[in-house]
């Protein structure tokens, strides 16, 4: 896993550096995410990544997939040397990567926002503005569930997560129990 994330942290910063010379940061990581949206398929990728199949198959997949103008040549040429390499799988972490990278250049935090059911926008928006006013940046938000929670939610914020769940305040509470009764 961690040899991936280098890899893919690796692949996303050279291309951040190419599109910043093209002045097409935005562009780049929309492509990007295009691309990872359809070869990040795990039956596609398998197949682009399975050294038995002949290169020039899964070249024309990626080409096909690809091609018309879907994205640029710079991004194509990108995904066909991870095929080449049997890379594609890292694809999906790589745009990842270059969507933090942008958000960093930008200034703008990352959080994860994590609750047992799916939230709506109304809440979204208020704990954007909750972080924001807790960090002095701009915050984009992701939501996701895990019905493991039971209630509350957790708020991961780079390296720090706020752990609000009831899940979160039943597994304290146990350690509290059996700290005291040691």
């Amino acid at each position: 896993m961690a040899h991936t994330t280098t890899a893919a942290r690796r692949y996303a910063e050279a291309s951040f550096a190419l599109a910043k010379e093209e002045d097409a940061l935005d562009a780049w990581g929309r492509e990007l995410e295009t691309a990872a949206g359809l070869l990040g398929i795990p039956e596609i990728a398998r197949y682009i990544d399975n050294p038995a199949a002949p290169f020039v198959d899964r070249r024309r997949v990626v080409e096909r997939l690809l091609g018309g103008g879907r994205v640029r040549a710079q991004v194509e040429n990108l995904v066909q040397l991870l095929a080449r390499r049997g890379r594609i799988s890292i694809l999906p972490a790589v745009a990842a990567e270059y969507r933090r990278l942008l958000n960093e250049e930008r200034g703008i935090l990352e959080a994860l926002v994590t609750s047992p059911a799916p939230l709506d926008e109304a809440d979204l928006d208020a704990l954007r503005r909750k972080i924001e006013a807790m960090t002095g940046a701009r915050v984009e938000i992701t939501g996701a569930v895990d019905p493991a929670l039971i209630g509350g939610l957790t708020v991961r914020v780079g390296d720090t997560l706020i752990d609000a769940s009831v899940r979160g305040r039943l597994e304290r509470l146990r350690e509290r129990l059996t700290d005291s009764a040691r």
